[in-house]
């Protein structure tokens, strides 16, 4: 059994804890045991009060079952689904006694439903515990009464807020929406609960979880007026079709189910609940959606068996720039010490700079508190020489991307640090074997590529060389998950994996507008696919001599497809370099416009331009191809790698469940088809494909099976 009924002083206790598993589950076995449970409970009239709670550490309940999601395929099977669900959690909130949460970790999903079934809450200050419905990010929305009781416990606008991010709040911002009724310290939480039931029986509570929360001033007029509430669902839709630009469909369904139970009663607003579920449980994008947690999960929990990972707690930054004081600030937030060193003062201020405004917008945004920031600031010091990289657990280069200066840089750091410390290079594309031959110990060398902005961007590139030990694997794994960013590893080669994947098809954007398509055109392709920007915006925010500059570099190590097109090559000459000079392919100064400079003097295409169609196939068939190469070379061990590097490394659309996915879905027969047709359209190589797609549209296979 996973749940366990028990009776202590006339309080009934119902505690989860899943055989054979990290986290607690709401699985519909696992919802039958609580069915009974709660009969249990109902058929003890000496009962003064319930409690529910988990015997997992950290953990309440993590949610549903994700499997049972994937493998709906009926929207009445899902609608039943949900139905079932709600019809155990009505049980738990219509039971005669005060039903209380104990939520001492994470409750997410059903796990949060259920706590919202009961009428009391009582959480702890437990670093760990985080509260919410993320279900949208899985392509559906609450469905175990979450759309119906959250909008009713903290208010219309905080529950749309949580509904349609999918973004969970940590204790304290649960107490302050009325989300839990009471924190308590974990030592002691058997007492503080006996006086949390003592305070209700005593009637200290409002006993009606609905009237507890008191909203005051325009949140109380918006929550109680129908024209209130109507422009706070206007808004909701605005606010979604902004960030999703409407490829989502999950969010925007939830509004109108919220929208339309807000004003129903229990039994009625849970069927139009089910009822949406089922719809969105079947589609597509949902089913992409699910296999995009699996694979990101996949990565989060990669380990190296066998190995315990050292501890870092000290860390030396080398390159005070803007990637230099971005990794500063990602370190000290996760209170790790920083030495941070660069080779003049000014350097080390624009460093400095850098990861002060980070800390200055966290406070701005009340994401964390003044003294906060100051505090993880202070962990940050400056040096112009290598005092104090002795000791340092790692150190991550982030000089300049230039073989020659961080070859010098590797032959210093060698002789300056201890024979424990890690040495890292954020590279995007050059050799870290090369690099590890100017150091004492190869093995103890290893690539960090962090993706810019690095607070924001949630993915690093770990490169490992043939020297790399599985000490210095498992350290700098255990280090990228304590940042909170998600790992892909990588071996040692030209490009790494997602900007080699990225600049084949950056590269030919540019020959589609040398063909006569604009730059407007071709970044409007991309974003209808569902791209977040085009790939002309990309190489502005990017910089077109950073992408110039990576070209030549896969050029030189993988041959003539990564030769630069002659377009960037002029239009870099002439310093028109993005948004950091003001000028690239757009106007950044004033009104945001194409640079009618950079398409001057050239004549419209003659004849070989792609229509639409075929431009986005061009585009998107290079990557696939490129991806199938890495895969041939063994540079990563599974499709899923690529599509998690491309998904949170380049923004590509996780509707469509990553790149692979989306050749799967495609077919690779079509795919190879259209390659061979546009090789011999253009005469190009580029075009060939790759023998790993070939093999597996031979033996009838999918990249994955």
């Amino acid at each position: 059994m996973s749940i366990t009924y028990h009776e202590n002083n006339n309080t009934g206790f119902i505690e989860f804890d899943q055989k054979d598993s990290k986290v607690n589950l709401l699985s519909a076995e696992i919802l039958k045991e609580l069915a009974a449970a709660l009969e249990e409970a109902r058929r003890k009239p000496h009962l003064k009060a319930l409690v529910i709670a988990s015997k997992k550490k950290d953990v309440f309940i993590a949610g549903a079952d994700i499997k049972e999601i994937e493998g709906i395929t009926q929207p009445e099977e899902g609608r039943q689904k949900a139905k079932a669900g709600q019809g155990i959690l009505n049980k738990l909130e219509d039971l005669p006694v005060p039903t209380i949460a104990v939520i001492d970790g994470v409750a997410l999903g059903g796990g949060c439903e259920l706590a919202l079934a009961c009428q009391y809450r009582l959480a702890t200050f437990n670093e760990k515990v985080r509260i919410g419905l993320p279900e949208v990010n899985l392509g559906i929305f609450p469905a175990f009464g979450g759309t119906y009781r959250l909008p009713r416990l903290i208010g219309l606008p905080e529950a749309m807020t949580m509904i349609l991010t999918g973004k969970p709040v940590d204790a304290k911002k649960a107490l302050r929406l009325g989300l839990v009724d009471r924190l308590a310290p974990q030592n002691g939480l058997d007492r503080s609960l006996n006086e949390f039931i003592e305070d209700i029986l005593k009637g200290r509570i409002i006993s009606n979880k609905y009237a507890r929360r008191k909203a005051r001033g325009l949140p109380a007029f918006l929550e109680t007026s129908f024209l209130g509430q109507w422009l706070i669902f206007r808004r909701s839709v605005q606010s979604v079709l902004k960030n999703t630009k409407g490829f989502y469909p999950a969010p925007l369904q939830a509004i109108a189910v919220i929208k339309k139970n807000f004003y129903l009663d229990r039994t009625k607003g849970l069927e139009a609940e089910a009822r949406g579920f089922g719809e969105l449980a079947t589609t597509a994008i949902s089913k992409n959606l699910i296999h995009v947690f699996y694979i990101s999960e996949q990565c989060r929990k990669l380990t190296v068996e066998g190995v315990s990972p050292a501890r870092i707690e000290k860390c030396g930054v080398l390159g005070a720039g803007v990637m230099g004081g971005g990794i500063a600030q990602l370190l000290s937030y996760s209170d790790i010490w920083v030495r941070l060193k660069d080779i003049n003062y000014d350097a080390l201020a624009l460093g400095v700079r850098s990861a002060a405004k980070l800390y200055r917008d966290a406070v701005k945004k009340r994401r964390m508190k003044p003294h906060e920031a100051v505090v993880k600031m202070d962990k940050i010091t400056t040096t112009l020489d290598y005092s104090g990289f002795t000791n340092a657990d790692i150190v991550i280069e982030a000089v300049v991307e230039n073989m020659e200066v961080k070859r010098k840089v590797f032959r210093e750091l060698s002789a300056a640090v201890g024979p424990q410390t890690i040495l890292a290079t954020n590279t995007s594309a050059l050799s870290v074997t090369e690099m590890a031959k100017e150091t004492k110990d190869p093995a103890k060398v290893i690539g960090l590529h962090f993706f810019n902005p690095v607070h924001k961007m949630p993915l690093v590139e770990i490169i490992t060389t043939a020297h790399t030990s599985k000490e210095t694997l498992a350290s700098t794994l255990t280090l990228v998950k304590r940042l909170g960013k998600t790992p892909i590893v990588v071996k040692d080669s030209c490009g790494f994996v997602v900007n080699r994947i990225l600049l084949g098809y950056i590269n030919e954007a540019g020959r589609l507008l040398e063909e006569g398509l604009s730059i407007v055109a071709v970044d409007k392709i991309m974003t209808d696919f569902g791209m977040p920007m085009g790939p002309f915006t990309l190489t502005d925010e990017v910089g077109l001599d950073v992408g110039s500059k990576v070209l030549h570099i896969l050029e030189k190590g993988l041959g003539e497809r990564f030769k630069p097109v002659d377009i960037f090559e002029k239009v870099c000459a002439r310093g028109f370099l993005g948004k950091k000079s003001g000028k690239g392919f757009y106007l950044y100064q004033g009104q945001h416009v194409p640079n009618p400079a950079v398409t001057a003097g050239t004549k419209p295409g003659d004849g070989a331009a792609s229509d639409n169609e075929e431009a986005l196939r061009r585009m998107l068939y290079l990557m696939i191809n490129e991806a199938a190469r890495c895969l041939e070379e063994g540079i990563v061990d599974a499709p899923g790698a690529i599509d998690v590097g491309m998904i949170f490394g380049t923004g590509f659309p996780a509707f469509h469940g990553g790149l692979l996915r989306y050749a799967d879905t495609i077919g690779l027969a079509p795919i190879v088809a259209e390659l061979n047709r546009l090789r011999d359209k253009f005469q190009a190589e580029r075009f060939r494909p790759a023998a790993y797609l070939m093999k597996l549209q031979d033996e009838k296979k999918k990249f994955y099976q």
